[in-house]
Formats: C-alpha cells, sequence, structure tokens
C-alpha cells in the first residue's frame, strides 16, 4: 500500500506544473496551517450554529447553507494570507489559485451540511493539502466537540496532540463499520444498499452518521473498525485518507487501489480487515 498518503493524488488535481515535494518540517507546517484553517472555519460554524439558516439546494438533496459558504470565506482568506497563488479546491467555490509554491489545498467547510441544517451535532470543517508526492497535510475539525484530527506525511496522526491508532480489529464479525450514501441514491440506489446489506449481515454493526470526513478520522481513532463509501468528492476524504494511513489504518479504493480521489470509492480499515471488506465488495459486484 502506498506509505503515508504518496501516490494518493492523481496528476489531474495536482497543482499546474507540480514537481516540488516538501520535506518534513515543510509538513508539520502545513499540518499547523491545515490545523488553523479547519479551526478558522470551524469557529464560523459554531458561531452560526443553532441559528436560522439559510439552505438553498444544489441538487436533489444535496444542501448548502449560508454557514458553508461564510465557513468557506474565512478559510479562502486565511489561506490566501499564508499561502498566496497556492492553488485551492473548494467544495462551494471551486478552483482557484495559480499553483504557486507547488502546493494545492481542498477545502471543505462544512462536512456534514444536512446534519447542520437539521440541527444534528455531527459535522466537520475538512482541510488538505498535496505536492508533487501526494497527500502531505490535513485537517479534520469537529468544533463543537472541540476535536482536531491532524496528519502531516511521515509524521504521525494526532487527535488535539494526542498519537491516534487504528482499532487492530482482526475479524470482521466483531467489527463496527460505518458508510454514509451518496447523493444521487435516489437515482442510483442498487449498489450503495447490496453493500449496506452485505455488511450489515456480516459485522457487528453498521453505523451511518452523515459525515464522511468525521468517519475516516473515527477509523484512525479506533472508534470505528472499517468504513466504505462510493461517490466522495476529493474534499471530502483527502485529509481523512491521510489521517487514518498515519493512524496506521489501511485505505484503499473499493477494488484495492489507489483512486480514491479520482472515483470517490473509499475504504479504510484496520489492516486485518482489508482484505474481508474488499471480499465483501468483490462478492456483491460479482452478483
Amino acid at each position: 500500500m502506498p506509505p503515508h498518503g504518496r501516490r494518493a493524488v492523481p496528476s489531474a488535481i495536482l497543482p499546474p506544473g507540480a514537481s516540488r515535494e516538501v520535506d518534513v518540517a515543510e509538513a508539520e507546517d502545513l499540518r499547523a496551517a491545515c490545523a488553523e484553517a479547519a479551526r478558522t472555519g470551524g469557529a464560523v460554524l459554531r458561531e452560526k450554529w443553532g441559528k436560522t439558516r439559510t439552505i438553498e439546494l444544489k441538487g436533489g438533496i444535496d444542501l448548502v447553507t449560508d454557514a458553508d459558504k461564510a465557513s468557506e470565506a474565512a478559510l479562502l482568506a486565511f489561506l490566501a494570507t499564508r499561502y498566496p497563488g497556492a492553488a485551492v479546491l473548494a467544495e462551494e467555490s471551486g478552483a482557484s489559485g495559480t499553483g504557486a509554491g507547488g502546493l494545492r489545498f481542498f477545502v471543505d467547510p462544512l462536512d456534514g451540511t444536512t446534519n447542520y441544517a437539521h440541527g444534528v451535532p455531527h459535522f466537520a470543517v475538512n482541510v488538505a493539502v498535496v505536492d508533487a508526492g501526494g497527500l502531505a497535510a490535513g485537517a479534520t475539525y469537529d468544533p463543537l466537540r472541540d476535536e482536531l484530527f491532524t496528519a502531516a506525511r511521515g509524521g504521525g496522526a494526532f487527535l488535539n496532540g494526542e498519537p491516534l491508532r487504528h482499532s487492530a480489529r482482526t475479524e470482521l464479525r466483531g467489527a463496527l463499520l460505518v458508510t454514509g450514501f451518496p447523493y444521487d441514491i435516489h437515482e442510483n440506489h442498487d449498489e450503495p444498499l447490496r453493500l449496506f446489506g452485505a455488511f450489515i449481515r456480516r459485522a457487528r454493526a453498521v453505523r451511518r452518521f452523515g459525515s464522511a470526513a468525521l468517519d475516516l478520522a473515527y477509523v484512525a481513532a479506533g472508534r470505528f473498525d472499517g468504513f466504505w463509501e462510493l461517490r466522495l468528492k476529493p474534499w471530502d476524504v483527502a485529509p481523512g485518507i491521510l489521517i487514518a494511513r498515519e493512524a496506521g489504518a489501511t485505505v484503499t479504493d473499493t477494488e484495492g487501489g489507489d483512486r480514491m480521489l479520482e472515483t470517490g470509492d473509499i475504504l479504510a480499515a484496520a489492516p486485518a480487515l482489508l482484505a474481508q471488506m474488499l471480499a465483501v465488495i468483490a462478492a456483491e459486484r460479482a452478483r
């Protein structure tokens, strides 16, 4: 498997003309920057939490709120000051920046918008950065619990400064898994529902909490033993891929490869569970 997030980023979403790979010290600086950026967005979400929301539909069931937009604006302002000209791919405003410094940031100002809009206290801010070597650093921040999950390539993963480690679960039948459904579930529901049923029959239990960012962070923390989901976006998973890997978990696409950021299909688990989970997915797809 790719060590420490390397080779996890397809060339299509690297910064323009990317040729520079940061060293360990700079990766640590980038971790701190991602953490501060995530806290900046999280402060906006916390301030607006519980107040009347302006809610719009981006698709059939995909929401965006004024809080998403305000959080993203604060995040982008922070990054523009700290890394002028760096390329950014943000959920609400799309691509910006020239790629200065050989870096690209992925920004999700509110992962779990549906939860937020309905007053469910389970959501996060995602910030990650890639260089020519792949994922270099990332942060996932839960502003209501004040839980900050961070990682730097080769530097480990942490929750509020304390090291993270996966659960070390070895048997699927004893595992607590988590998943989510894609936003096109109303139109393309067959495979997600079949996989959900297959894992319910084989695992101890399956949860669905509505934030892929926190699902991945919880795998890193050993709270969940495994996670799978289909058709996610790069900003949903980029920090979590690195955080989970740096915590010793294994992260692949649903075919065992490394195309998560291209396909949006992802599986993260304690290493001994990977082959078992891939086998379940392959068996369902072969039916």
